[in-house]
C-alpha cells in the first residue's frame, strides 16, 4: 500500500505544472522560426451556415520583444490590396495600421479599438497580435484533464493591458507537445465570447507551426476559419519588409 501511494505521488509531481511554466513551454516549442511566408485563407461563416471566401499572403519577422507581421488581401475584388501591418509589444499595446486602397489612405488602429471586429470576421485585432508569456499573468496550478481524449494542461490567464477585450482566457495545452488546442476568450462581462481551436499542427525545418485555427462566437452564431499554406519560414526576411511604406506599394 506504501509503495503504491509513493508511486501515485511520485506520478502526480511529474505532473504538476504551474500555469506560467505551462505557457512558457507553450511559446518555447513554436519558437525560432526567424521569419515566415504563407498563402492564408479565411473563411467566414454567418449564423445561417452561408460562406464568404478570402485569400491573403501573410509575411511574419520573429523579434525579441514582439513579433512583426503583414497581410496582404489577394481577393475577392471587394477587399484586395487591403493590408495590415501590426508590431506586437509585450511592454505596451501594440502598434497596428490598415490600408484601405480604395480610399488610398493608412487608418492606425487605437488602443481602445483593439477588440473590434478584423475585417468582418470573428477575429478581433487583438487576436492577431503574436502571442508572449509576458503579456499574460498566470496563478496557480494547471490542471491536468483530458481533452478529445488527449492528456492536456488546462489554466487561466489574464491579459496585462487595460485595453484588452477580455477579462480572461483559459488555454487547454497538449501535455505532451505543448502545443495549444484550445482556447476561450471571456468578454469584459466575464461571460463565454468565444472559442478557438487550433488544428493540422506540422513541424517546418523543425519549428511547429499551426495549419488551421477555428474561431466561434457563442454570443452571434458566427465562425472564421484561418487556414495557412504553402508555408515556409528562416526565408531572410528584414525590418524594411515591414516599414510603414510597404503599406501603400
Amino acid at each position: 500500500m506504501l509503495k503504491f501511494l509513493l508511486i501515485s505521488f511520485l506520478s502526480a509531481s511529474l505532473f504538476a505544472m504551474s500555469n506560467y511554466d505551462v505557457a512558457l513551454k507553450s511559446d518555447l516549442v513554436i519558437r525560432d522560426f526567424k521569419d515566415s511566408k504563407s498563402d492564408m485563407l479565411m473563411t467566414l461563416i454567418n449564423a445561417n451556415g452561408q460562406e464568404r471566401k478570402r485569400k491573403m499572403k501573410i509575411i511574419v519577422l520573429e523579434k525579441k520583444g514582439g513579433d512583426k507581421s503583414l497581410m496582404t488581401f489577394i481577393s475577392p475584388a471587394d477587399v484586395k490590396g487591403t493590408k495590415f501591418l501590426s508590431y506586437s509589444h509585450i511592454k505596451k499595446d501594440d502598434d497596428q495600421w490598415l490600408y484601405l486602397p480604395a480610399l488610398k489612405r493608412i487608418k492606425r488602429i487605437a488602443s481602445k479599438n483593439k477588440s473590434g471586429a478584423f475585417m468582418g470576421s470573428e477575429f478581433s485585432y487583438e487576436d492577431l497580435s503574436s502571442f508572449d508569456v509576458d503579456k499574460y499573468t498566470y496563478k496557480g496550478e494547471a490542471k491536468l484533464v483530458s481533452l478529445k481524449g488527449k492528456k492536456s494542461y488546462t489554466g487561466e490567464r489574464t491579459p496585462v493591458t487595460k485595453n484588452s477585450g477580455y477579462t480572461k482566457q483559459v488555454s487547454w495545452v497538449d501535455a505532451k507537445t505543448f502545443l495549444t488546442l484550445k482556447l476561450e476568450y471571456y468578454d469584459r462581462k466575464h461571460e463565454l465570447l468565444k472559442t478557438a481551436y487550433f488544428h493540422d499542427y506540422k513541424k517546418i525545418s523543425g519549428v511547429w507551426r499551426v495549419g488551421k485555427m477555428v474561431m466561434i462566437n457563442h454570443q452571434n452564431d458566427k465562425q472564421t476559419i484561418l487556414e495557412w499554406k504553402n508555408e515556409s519560414i528562416k526565408n531572410g526576411l528584414k525590418e524594411k519588409n515591414f516599414h510603414k511604406r510597404v503599406l501603400k506599394k
